[in-house]
């Protein structure tokens, strides 16, 4: 799914050229812009324990469309809703392990041998709600856009993956992660490079996940870049 992706965003910037010959041949007066993105993202966690640390690059990739509808006469101003997928990775020190009882969480120990991956993931089905602003017109493919909006995604498959020189362990569809997560988005910036921030306003567990006697309260911060076509 990764090189997908990076195939897809290669082809990007020489659609987007294409995009903007089309205009110059006809200039549509009830044009739309920006239905389709896809971005890159560096992923951050936030909240407690504190003991949780990350380490490593952690990666998010995402994708979809969004329907683009102006609200003035200029087409500047507009609502954007839409509907996209991610894959979310998060480099870490928290060991993940099933039970009888459930799932158990402890802070690795790298005393007791070398860790080379500890990681879980996420696969979304995301839906983008954006208030947008833009300096565009039906000839202009280079313009300056503001859009910030509210996110919501639905958990599709997680994974755990922890390898170590004293074992592995694999886990799937872990029922402590949280199936509905929400955040505030905000995407800016001028032609094809876009900065985009995503702030999450819930957990990515849920109650059932405890460190310790304390809640896992852990939620995602994403900075990246996004790039729009069509």
């Amino acid at each position: 799914m990764k090189q997908l992706l990076l195939a897809f965003i290669g082809f990007l910037p020489y659609i987007a050229f294409s995009q903007a010959d089309s205009l110059q041949d006809n200039y549509d007066r009830l044009y739309r812009e920006d239905q389709f993105y896809a971005s890159i993202s560096y992923n951050l966690l936030s909240g407690t324990p504190e003991s949780i640390k990350q380490n490593g690059i952690s990666t998010g990739f995402h994708f979809g469309f969004i329907r683009d509808m102006p609200i003035n006469t200029s087409r500047r101003w507009a609502i954007g809703l839409g509907f996209g997928v991610s894959t979310n990775s998060y480099n870490q020190n928290l060991q993940i392990s099933e039970t009888t009882e459930g799932y158990s969480y402890a802070i690795t120990d790298e005393d007791l041998g070398n860790i080379t991956k500890n990681k879980f993931t996420r696969y979304l089905v995301e839906f983008p709600f954006e208030l947008r602003w833009r300096s565009s017109s039906p000839s202009d493919y280079k313009f300056w856009r503001i859009y910030s909006g509210f996110k919501v995604g639905y958990l599709l498959y997680n994974t755990s993956k922890f390898r170590s020189d004293f074992g592995n362990i694999d886990l799937s569809n872990i029922d402590d992660f949280e199936k509905w997560n929400y955040g505030l988005t905000l995407s800016a910036g001028y032609g094809t490079w876009n900065f985009q921030l995503y702030y999450g306003l819930n957990s990515l567990f849920d109650e059932s996940a405890q460190l310790e006697g304390e809640q896992i309260d852990l939620s995602a911060i994403k900075i990246g870049i996004m790039f729009y076509i069509l």
